[in-house]
């Protein structure tokens, strides 16, 4: 077998999208459009990756950091054949596939087809058929229905654009063919670029045969040019996400209205309602229920939890049949035993909550510990922060926490420790104790309130 390079084109600057931010970083599904390519083109297991940057090119650098590919630069836009040659001297000796990085929906299926054609004496060319072929580049063949040419639209007679099979710009061949057709491109068209398609005209009048191959659908090779296109694309991506989840037995209140960003796993009869966001790495286990307008973030959900509407979990785990919300909002390090409750109104943060513990209404809770069947009351705050370092609060088993209770950390509750009402507690409550802090009610009878004073 012959090795791979993958050339993934992505200097263009997207005028069009009117940003100042290069096309190919506008994300869709929660990243980077050249992400996408960049991970089908590890699916192909590529020898090297080459990305050939231009305009923007640090900032695609830097977003690209931790990726493993090989950057190229095209100080000029002078086209896509000027742009491949940039590559020339680091390619190997095997397969070259030219991808785009503005085309992200392309699948590794339909290359992997495209790439069994190519050897010395075949070229590899990705076609579409097209309703409406307007502004894109077309199959020219002969007689005998092989391909000889592409004519980019601008340069197209009348003839010619009545062609309906349509170039999408992703080829595959081999490096040899390529040093020695590119420096053979010209700059004599309408544009006034090199264009990597003028090779096929090279590889006919050479006897290479041209193998075609077309994806399964359009949209996988269509590409952004603008925020229309990018919504259009965006919301195709989700639609197959959703459809892979039903197959899988998850049900999608509306499957129109759900966005994945990620990847999520889950279990067997998962129900999720409208409007949910589900962002970098979530598990839901079997029989969750995920309320509607949820982010779930990086998360765990065991199984037959209940997520309300509204609430959003942040680098959360929720060990199994935990009740969330609504409008809870959990963040990075909390942990939710079997069976605790986190209610309507609560944060939650770097906290370890206890089986069966609840902190149902209007709290903040945060770098603590609740050992299990802890009741917390309404409007409690652990507060956590003197104003330059963080302290922990730790409250022992079956506490419990009188409403408007303010936690002054560092400091402990014992096990089945009562702390009153409107307390503000600063030292270490015993096991079994009863903790008050507050001042003493004052009634006075008969006391008449004031007055407006009239003006003289």
């Amino acid at each position: 077998m012959m090795t791979l390079d993958v050339v993934i084109l992505a200097a263009g600057q997207g005028t069009r999208m009117r940003s100042t931010r290069p096309k190919v970083l506008h994300r869709l599904a929660g990243k980077p459009m050249v992400r996408h390519v960049i991970d089908t083109a590890r699916g192909l297991e590529a020898e090297r990756t080459h990305v050939v940057v231009g305009h923007g090119a640090e900032q695609v650098r830097e977003a690209l950091a931790d990726c493993r590919v090989h950057f190229a630069l095209q100080a000029e836009q002078k086209g896509t054949g000027h742009a491949v040659a940039q590559t020339l001297e680091a390619l190997g000796e095997g397969r070259v596939l030219v991808l785009y990085g503005d085309v992200p929906l392309i699948r590794r299926e339909t290359l992997v087809e495209l790439l069994a054609h190519v050897d010395e004496r075949h070229l590899g060319l990705l076609t579409v058929t097209l309703e409406d072929p307007a502004g894109y580049g077309r199959i020219l063949r002969n007689a005998a229905g092989e391909v000889v040419a592409i004519v980019e639209h601008k340069d197209a007679s009348e003839t010619e654009r009545a062609v309906r099979e349509c170039n999408t710009g992703i080829m595959a061949m081999t490096a040899a063919q390529l040093r020695r057709w590119l420096p053979r491109l010209s700059a004599d068209n309408a544009q006034g670029e090199y264009y990597l398609t003028d090779i096929i005209a090279m590889a006919a009048a050479e006897g290479v045969s041209i193998a075609t191959a077309q994806p399964a659908r359009p949209l996988e090779v269509e590409g952004v040019n603008n925020r229309a296109q990018m919504a259009r694309l965006e919301r195709a991506h989700q639609h197959d996400i959703a459809e892979r989840l039903m197959e899988q037995g998850v049900a999608l209140a509306d499957p129109s209205r759900l966005d994945v960003r990620g990847r999520l796993t889950c279990g067997h009869d998962v129900e999720i309602d409208v409007g949910c966001v589900f962002e970098g790495e979530v598990e839901l286990g079997e029989g969750v229920r995920i309320g509607p307008h949820c982010v779930i973030r990086d998360s765990h959900v065991g199984a037959e939890s209940v997520i309300e509407s509204h609430s959003v979990l942040d680098g959360t785990v929720v060990a199994g049949r935990n009740r969330i919300g609504p409008f809870a909002r959990l963040r990075p390090g909390s942990r939710l035993a079997v069976g605790a409750r986190v209610g309507n109104f609560v944060e939650t943060k770097n906290v370890e909550v206890g089986e069966g513990s609840k902190i149902n209404h209007l709290s903040y809770v945060g770098d603590a510990r609740l050992g299990h069947d802890v009741n917390v009351g309404a409007g409690t705050i652990t507060c956590n922060y003197d104003g330059v370092n963080k302290h922990r609060t730790e409250i022992g088993d079956e506490a419990f926490i009188g409403s408007n209770t303010a936690l002054v950390a560092p400091v402990s509750v014992g096990r089945g420790a009562t702390v009153g009402a409107g307390s503000t507690i600063s030292k270490d409550v015993a096991d079994n104790a009863l903790a008050v802090s507050r001042g003493r009610q004052v009634s006075k009878a008969d006391w008449p309130r004031p007055t407006k004073r009239q003006e003289p």
